[in-house]
Protein backbone atom coordinates (compact mmCIF):
# COMPACT_ATOMS: atom_id res chain seq x y z
CA UNK A 1 0.00 0.00 0.00
CA UNK A 2 1.34 3.66 -0.99
CA UNK A 3 2.20 5.39 2.41
CA UNK A 4 1.07 8.90 1.81
CA UNK A 5 -0.02 12.00 3.85
CA UNK A 6 -3.44 12.54 4.79
CA UNK A 7 -3.75 15.81 6.35
CA UNK A 8 -1.97 19.11 6.98
CA UNK A 9 -2.37 21.35 9.61
CA UNK A 10 -2.39 25.30 8.99
CA UNK A 11 -3.17 27.40 12.54
CA UNK A 12 -2.45 31.02 13.65
CA UNK A 13 0.69 31.77 15.79
CA UNK A 14 0.47 31.91 19.65
CA UNK A 15 1.40 35.15 19.73
CA UNK A 16 -1.99 36.31 17.98
CA UNK A 17 -3.60 35.91 21.31
CA UNK A 18 -1.23 38.46 22.48
CA UNK A 19 -2.22 40.69 19.46
CA UNK A 20 -5.62 40.14 19.99
CA UNK A 21 -5.88 40.84 24.03
CA UNK A 22 -6.79 44.27 23.77
CA UNK A 23 -9.41 44.38 21.06
CA UNK A 24 -12.44 44.42 21.08
CA UNK A 25 -14.81 42.01 19.73
CA UNK A 26 -16.49 44.82 17.34
CA UNK A 27 -14.78 47.28 15.60
CA UNK A 28 -16.79 49.33 13.67
CA UNK A 29 -14.59 51.92 11.80
CA UNK A 30 -13.01 50.06 8.51
CA UNK A 31 -9.85 52.31 8.89
CA UNK A 32 -9.50 50.71 12.50
CA UNK A 33 -10.17 47.15 11.26
CA UNK A 34 -7.28 47.55 8.85
CA UNK A 35 -5.12 49.09 11.71
CA UNK A 36 -5.28 45.87 13.40
CA UNK A 37 -4.79 43.93 9.87
CA UNK A 38 -1.32 46.43 9.55
CA UNK A 39 -0.70 45.40 12.81
CA UNK A 40 -0.60 41.75 12.90
CA UNK A 41 1.19 42.28 9.18
CA UNK A 42 4.40 43.59 11.19
CA UNK A 43 4.78 41.39 13.52
CA UNK A 44 4.44 38.48 11.66
CA UNK A 45 7.54 38.85 9.54
CA UNK A 46 9.34 39.90 13.00
CA UNK A 47 8.23 36.13 14.21
CA UNK A 48 9.54 34.60 11.06
CA UNK A 49 6.07 32.72 10.30
CA UNK A 50 6.29 34.21 6.93
CA UNK A 51 5.34 37.61 4.62
CA UNK A 52 4.51 40.68 6.29
CA UNK A 53 0.81 39.44 5.27
CA UNK A 54 -2.20 39.84 7.54
CA UNK A 55 -6.16 39.83 6.71
CA UNK A 56 -9.41 39.64 8.75
CA UNK A 57 -13.29 38.52 8.01
CA UNK A 58 -15.56 40.85 9.71
CA UNK A 59 -19.56 41.15 9.92
CA UNK A 60 -19.73 44.62 7.27
CA UNK A 61 -22.14 46.35 8.73
CA UNK A 62 -21.19 46.09 12.67
CA UNK A 63 -17.71 45.54 12.52
CA UNK A 64 -17.71 42.02 14.74
CA UNK A 65 -14.35 40.53 13.80
CA UNK A 66 -15.58 36.96 12.61
CA UNK A 67 -11.63 35.69 12.14
CA UNK A 68 -8.36 36.65 11.42
CA UNK A 69 -5.35 35.67 9.51
CA UNK A 70 -1.61 36.06 8.71
CA UNK A 71 0.68 34.48 6.09
CA UNK A 72 2.19 31.40 7.66
CA UNK A 73 3.77 29.75 4.64
CA UNK A 74 7.06 29.56 6.72
CA UNK A 75 5.81 28.37 10.18
CA UNK A 76 3.16 25.64 8.24
CA UNK A 77 5.61 24.55 4.92
CA UNK A 78 2.75 24.94 2.76
CA UNK A 79 2.65 27.15 0.03
CA UNK A 80 -1.12 28.10 0.14
CA UNK A 81 -1.26 29.20 3.59
CA UNK A 82 -1.65 32.95 2.93
CA UNK A 83 -3.31 35.69 5.24
CA UNK A 84 -6.50 35.75 2.92
CA UNK A 85 -6.53 31.99 2.81
CA UNK A 86 -5.76 31.16 6.96
CA UNK A 87 -8.98 34.77 7.80
CA UNK A 88 -11.43 32.82 5.12
CA UNK A 89 -10.93 29.29 6.02
CA UNK A 90 -10.93 29.88 9.71
CA UNK A 91 -14.48 32.13 8.91
CA UNK A 92 -15.72 29.33 7.09
CA UNK A 93 -15.00 27.09 10.75
CA UNK A 94 -16.76 29.58 12.66
CA UNK A 95 -19.90 30.12 10.90
CA UNK A 96 -19.94 26.09 10.05
CA UNK A 97 -20.06 25.83 6.07
CA UNK A 98 -17.95 27.13 2.78
CA UNK A 99 -19.91 30.18 1.62
CA UNK A 100 -19.68 33.21 3.91
CA UNK A 101 -22.82 34.42 1.60
CA UNK A 102 -25.13 31.63 2.91
CA UNK A 103 -28.47 32.79 3.57
CA UNK A 104 -29.14 34.17 7.06
CA UNK A 105 -25.47 35.12 7.59
CA UNK A 106 -24.62 38.76 8.15
CA UNK A 107 -22.82 40.45 5.50
CA UNK A 108 -19.09 38.97 5.69
CA UNK A 109 -16.09 41.64 4.27
CA UNK A 110 -12.53 40.49 3.86
CA UNK A 111 -10.03 42.93 4.58
CA UNK A 112 -6.21 42.85 3.38
CA UNK A 113 -3.05 44.81 3.85
CA UNK A 114 -2.96 44.88 0.10
CA UNK A 115 -4.87 43.46 -3.14
CA UNK A 116 -4.44 39.58 -3.15
CA UNK A 117 -2.44 37.79 -5.14
CA UNK A 118 -3.54 35.34 -7.96
CA UNK A 119 -4.31 32.45 -5.67
CA UNK A 120 -5.76 35.01 -2.59
CA UNK A 121 -8.03 36.10 -5.53
CA UNK A 122 -9.71 32.85 -6.54
CA UNK A 123 -10.02 32.02 -2.70
CA UNK A 124 -11.74 35.22 -1.79
CA UNK A 125 -14.13 35.60 -5.12
CA UNK A 126 -15.40 31.72 -4.01
CA UNK A 127 -15.63 32.48 -0.47
CA UNK A 128 -18.79 34.51 -0.38
CA UNK A 129 -17.50 37.43 1.13
CA UNK A 130 -19.28 40.53 -0.28
CA UNK A 131 -17.39 42.97 0.22
CA UNK A 132 -13.16 42.96 0.21
CA UNK A 133 -11.37 46.13 1.63
CA UNK A 134 -7.73 46.44 0.58
CA UNK A 135 -5.06 48.97 1.72
CA UNK A 136 -3.77 49.29 -1.85
CA UNK A 137 -3.11 48.02 -5.64
CA UNK A 138 -0.41 48.80 -7.85
CA UNK A 139 3.34 47.22 -8.39
CA UNK A 140 4.83 48.74 -4.88
CA UNK A 141 4.05 45.62 -3.04
CA UNK A 142 6.28 43.18 -5.39
CA UNK A 143 8.73 45.66 -5.61
CA UNK A 144 9.57 46.76 -2.23
CA UNK A 145 9.34 43.20 -0.88
CA UNK A 146 10.30 41.43 -4.03
CA UNK A 147 7.71 38.45 -3.69
CA UNK A 148 6.09 37.55 -7.15
CA UNK A 149 2.18 37.84 -6.97
CA UNK A 150 1.38 36.82 -9.88
CA UNK A 151 -0.51 37.35 -13.39
CA UNK A 152 -3.63 39.19 -12.11
CA UNK A 153 -5.18 40.98 -14.82
CA UNK A 154 -6.03 44.75 -14.34
CA UNK A 155 -10.07 44.88 -14.38
CA UNK A 156 -9.62 42.30 -11.39
CA UNK A 157 -11.65 44.89 -9.25
CA UNK A 158 -14.29 45.18 -11.88
CA UNK A 159 -14.49 41.40 -11.81
CA UNK A 160 -15.13 41.02 -8.08
CA UNK A 161 -17.77 43.68 -8.99
CA UNK A 162 -19.56 42.30 -11.53
CA UNK A 163 -20.00 38.93 -9.42
CA UNK A 164 -21.57 41.01 -6.33
CA UNK A 165 -18.62 41.84 -4.28
CA UNK A 166 -17.67 45.59 -3.31
CA UNK A 167 -14.14 46.51 -3.66
CA UNK A 168 -12.81 49.42 -1.77
CA UNK A 169 -9.54 50.66 -2.02
CA UNK A 170 -6.67 52.64 -0.31
CA UNK A 171 -7.40 52.44 2.95
CA UNK A 172 -4.27 53.30 5.20
CA UNK A 173 -2.21 52.72 2.00
CA UNK A 174 0.68 54.44 3.35
CA UNK A 175 0.75 52.50 6.60
CA UNK A 176 0.77 49.33 4.73
CA UNK A 177 3.81 50.67 2.42
CA UNK A 178 5.57 51.06 5.55
CA UNK A 179 5.22 47.70 6.92
CA UNK A 180 6.88 46.43 3.39
CA UNK A 181 9.58 48.68 3.43
CA UNK A 182 10.63 47.47 7.47
CA UNK A 183 10.60 43.96 6.13
CA UNK A 184 12.45 44.86 2.72
CA UNK A 185 14.82 46.45 5.07
CA UNK A 186 15.31 43.22 7.10
CA UNK A 187 15.84 41.24 4.33
CA UNK A 188 18.44 43.57 2.69
CA UNK A 189 20.55 42.98 5.76
CA UNK A 190 20.25 40.01 5.40
CA UNK A 191 18.54 39.44 8.59
CA UNK A 192 17.29 35.88 8.18
CA UNK A 193 14.46 36.63 6.43
CA UNK A 194 13.43 33.95 3.71
CA UNK A 195 11.47 35.50 0.84
CA UNK A 196 9.68 31.99 -0.39
CA UNK A 197 9.57 32.97 -4.46
CA UNK A 198 9.18 29.21 -5.80
CA UNK A 199 11.96 29.17 -8.84
CA UNK A 200 12.31 32.62 -8.50
CA UNK A 201 9.21 33.96 -10.77
CA UNK A 202 11.17 31.77 -13.70
CA UNK A 203 10.86 28.44 -14.84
Amino acid sequence: MIDIAKEYRVALPPWIDDELADVPAVVPDRADRMRLVHRLADRNWREGNGGPFAALVAERDTGRIVSVGVNVVLASGVSSAHAEVVALGLAQTATGGWDLGAEGLPVHELVVNWRPCVQCYGATMWSGVRALVVAGEGPELEEITTFDEGPLGADWAEQFEARGIEVVGDVLRDEALAVFRNYRKAVDAADGIVVYNARGGTE
